[in-house]
This record gives C-alpha cells, sequence and structure tokens, in this order.
C-alpha cells in the first residue's frame, strides 16, 4: 500500500494532506504519487510527518506503491 493508498483510506485529499504537514505542498503529494519525485529520498522527519498523518506505523508502507516501481 503506498502514499495514495494510505491518504485515500483515511479519507484526505492530497491538499489536506499537504496542510497537516508545515512546508509540504499539495504538488509535492502529487509528485510523490506519480512518481515525478522519489519518495524514498524523502528525508527521515518528513516520512515520520508523513507517518504521523496518516496513522502509518511504518514509513517502509510508504514506499509500496506498485504503480512507482520503476524497475
Amino acid at each position: 500500500m503506498g502514499l495514495r493508498e494510505l491518504r485515500q483510506k483515511r479519507g484526505l485529499t492530497q491538499q489536506r494532506l499537504a496542510e497537516r504537514i508545515p512546508g509540504l505542498t499539495q504538488s509535492r503529494v502529487a509528485d510523490w504519487e506519480t512518481g515525478q519525485r522519489d519518495i524514498g529520498e524523502i528525508s527521515l522527519n518528513t516520512a515520520l510527518k508523513l507517518c504521523d498523518a496518516l496513522r502509518v506505523a511504518n514509513p517502509r508502507k510508504l514506499l509500496d506503491d506498485p504503480e512507482n516501481d520503476k524497475s
């Protein structure tokens, strides 16, 4: 389950998720979800804030998005 699925499961829009994390923008969330930016390169601090906002215990769940698998 990747970022998009986790966000949707919580009933959040990209904008509402971005508003929960200071300095995060809706366009950055969209970039991560579409693979325009690699979510695997975010800082630990941002990953922990995303996990808190999405009520996820393991930051690795943010990375588990088969749509963004570039292998």
